[in-house]
């Protein structure tokens, strides 16, 4: 959300002539002479002229166009209290009238929202000072800034309607509204600031002020004067009528809209005043989709921001609404008639054949869902949305599983290192035994380093080399089969690697690939051994097959045992790999079914459809 705008004065662009920059002590925006509420001279009727004041002023905690706010002690009564005095030296009469008329209106506006003024007076040097109740907390914008969560946000809403709503009811319009002129305190406090602009409707209030000392002058609105902050101000203020109750709705309307969508109504200064002429009434649930704004605050933001402003609610219709929905009452109906509009959408974004169509159907769908709960016909398209695939996967989607693609392949290549690793572990027991072909041996354990470290660099970057991963596997095989024949090891060998190349994306999209890589790893040495390229390892004969190794010289039961233990120790190996590929993928479908379970649970009417095809 953007800083709250400071205070300045600009001029009216529906107004003629000129105007003048006349900072006022609320860091409201002014322009020109603005309708003003002033006493009639310097020493206004009613003031008290105080002896020295009995205050230890400490530092200053505020300042505005003419005065300061400073901390002080009532050395009296050793109250903790806020001193706001003139900064002037020489303050004119209608400079001292802006000042005290602030603190006169603030001091008969008693409620609890609403900052009470202790004293009011001069100093010893003439120029007029009140006290008031210091106030420990940040601004409404700051805590929002600061991250309150909505519902705290829209708690002290509630109190800033009910204190406008007092004022108003007092004959009071405070012009001024905004979220840098909200307190909320550390105790869970909320005040108005900044009443000096405020105007008084003696007419109009149910318990008007006493207007012995307070009057209102009018000159300021025939110049075509505007008062107020742009971006809070209303049409008509803008336009140069005067400010009615109506105008201090229209500025709740746009604070609520900041609350509701962290963004700003409209923009400041110049641009915001065209900008609220131009496009008063705009929807927070338009501006933002995607946060999920309440229909019920939604509908009564827009009624607030209303163009009319006989049309707009009442401060009290504003704060029982809020607190309403507060306390969980919800506008069933008009929630029905959204979620059906929302479905519609979603139907027609699924049927306009965009590439993100299917995911912007899937948030209106959700959208629809969250509105209505117990709406069949949205659970039937969210939950269809979810189960049947889409033709063409989304960009984001595609590049998602790719991502999971390499995460996949670095695990099961870091496995497979393992498994051709653990192969050197056969080594030593190989010394037992009497090797006849040792440049066979030395070639195998060679193409297993190669295996090893081409593993070791596919679980580096998670793309494995489809040509190196076959090319050397099938090496591996046919190497195999001068250790014990064909059809002993080699067959076991053939399948873990199958396991391991099966789930490369590529490899798997193209099943004859791998057809043709085991059927050519289980006939190629047995054709090299027909055409006599290599020696015969098996043959067959009365009844019985004979193999016969190309590598080992076996001299007995030593030898014998070293085999057992070599094929135990190698079948154990290819088993733990199995079953650490299994068990990632068992992983991986259970929270697959998990996540599938909770959303079964938010779609009432689609629990017995998804069931069926998970099962």
């Amino acid at each position: 959300m953007a800083d709250e705008p400071k205070a300045v004065e600009t001029k009216n662009p529906l107004a003629e002539g000129s105007a003048t920059t006349q900072p006022g002590q609320s860091g409201a925006v002014q322009v020109s002479e603005a309708p003003t509420l002033v006493p009639g001279s310097k020493t206004s009727k009613g003031t008290v002229v105080l002896p020295p004041p009995g205050y230890l002023l400490g530092v200053s905690i505020g300042r505005g166009g003419m005065g300061e706010v400073l901390a002080a002690q009532d050395t009296r009564i050793g109250r903790e209290v806020a001193v706001k005095r003139m900064t002037s030296e020489d303050p004119d009469d209608e400079q001292i009238a802006r000042f005290l008329r602030e603190a006169r209106i603030q001091a008969r506006l008693e409620h609890p929202a609403i900052v009470p003024v202790h004293e009011l007076g001069v100093d010893g040097e003439g120029r007029p000072y009140f006290t008031m109740k210091r106030l420990v907390g940040e601004t409404l914008g700051q805590r929002q800034i600061d991250g309150m969560s909505l519902h705290r946000l829209l708690r002290a809403f509630v109190e800033v309607c009910r204190a406008i709503e007092f004022a108003h009811s007092r004959g009071v319009v405070h012009r001024d509204i905004k979220p840098a002129n909200v307190m909320l305190g550390d105790f869970g406090e909320v005040y108005v600031l900044d009443w000096g602009i405020a105007r008084v409707l003696a007419d109009d209030a149910d318990h008007p002020l006493e207007q012995v000392d307070i009057s209102t002058l009018d000159q300021g609105t025939k110049s075509g004067a505007l008062i107020g902050t742009p971006g809070y101000m209303s049409p008509e203020q803008i336009r140069g009528s005067k400010a009615t109750t109506a105008a201090d709705i229209y500025a709740l309307g746009s604070v609520l809209f900041e609350l509701l969508t962290g963004e700003l109504l409209h923009r400041r200064g110049q641009p915001g005043l065209t900008s609220t002429l131009s496009s008063p009434r705009q929807s927070p649930a338009k501006r933002t989709p995607d946060k999920g704004i309440p229909p019920e605050l939604d509908a009564l933001c827009l009624a607030a921001l209303d163009e009319d402003p006989d049309a707009r609610p009442t401060a009290h219709a504003l704060a029982e609404t809020v607190q309403n929905y507060l306390d969980g009452d919800r506008d069933m109906a008009r929630r029905r008639d959204l979620a059906a509009q929302q479905l519609a959408e979603a139907r027609d974004v699924l049927d306009s054949g965009e590439p993100d169509a299917r995911a912007a159907a899937m948030r209106r769908a959700g959208r629809a869902l969250a509105l209505d709960p117990q709406s069949e016909a949205a659970a039937e398209l969210v939950s269809s949305l979810l189960l049947t695939p889409p033709l063409a996967l989304p960009a984001d989607l595609v590049a998602g599983l790719e991502d999971q693609e390499i995460q996949i392949n670095k695990d099961r290549s870091r496995k497979a290192m393992w498994v051709y690793l653990s192969v050197f572990a056969l080594l030593p027991p190989a010394l037992f035994i009497e090797i006849k072909n040792w440049p066979m041996v030395i070639g195998l354990y060679g193409v297993i380093a190669v295996a090893a470290l081409a593993s070791w660099q596919f679980a580096r970057t998670g793309k494995p080399s489809v040509p190196v991963v076959l090319v050397v596997n099938m090496a591996i095989a046919v190497l195999f089969t001068r250790i014990a024949g064909p059809f002993v090891l080699t067959p076991l060998m053939l399948c873990a690697a199958a396991i391991a190349i099966t789930p490369i994306r590529w490899v798997n999209e193209r099943s004859w690939i791998v057809v043709a890589w085991i059927t050519t790893a289980v006939l190629l040495p047995i054709i090299l051994e027909w055409g006599a390229v290599l020696p015969k390892t098996w043959e067959i004969a009365d009844g019985r097959m004979t193999i016969i190794s190309d590598v080992i010289r076996s001299h007995g039961h030593r030898d014998e045992l070293v085999l057992i233990f070599g094929t135990l120790m190698f079948t154990i190996v290819i088993g733990l790999f199995t079953l650490a590929i299994h068990k990632r993928r068992r992983t991986v479908q259970e929270q697959l079914y998990v996540q599938a379970w909770h959303l079964r649970q938010l779609l009432p009417s689609a629990k017995r459809p998804w069931a069926t095809k998970l099962r």
